[in-house]
């Protein structure tokens, strides 16, 4: 049986940056689910937290891979 394919730093790249519909869509994707921490309300705030956090690591993940194809280095994006 065949390996599936493992995306690339340039295939994300490819996908989220040069073409139009990816970069809409990662725009998109940033305004939904990008959000700050929630500051008040208790054990209900920092749940909430939480789950913004889960969906912001996606986006970070996809951002990571385009810097690297981009040639920036873990280093320089800390």
């Amino acid at each position: 049986m065949n390996e599936p394919y493992k995306p690339t730093p340039s295939d994300y790249k490819l996908i989220f940056e040069d073409h139009k519909v990816g970069a809409a869509i990662l725009e998109q994707l940033t305004r939904v689910f990008a959000r700050p921490a929630v500051v008040q309300g208790g054990i209900d705030a920092v749940l909430q937290t939480y789950h913004r956090d889960g969906s912001r690591r996606v986006l970070e993940h996809i951002v990571s891979q385009i810097n690297r194809a981009n040639g920036v280095s873990e280093e320089e994006e800390a």
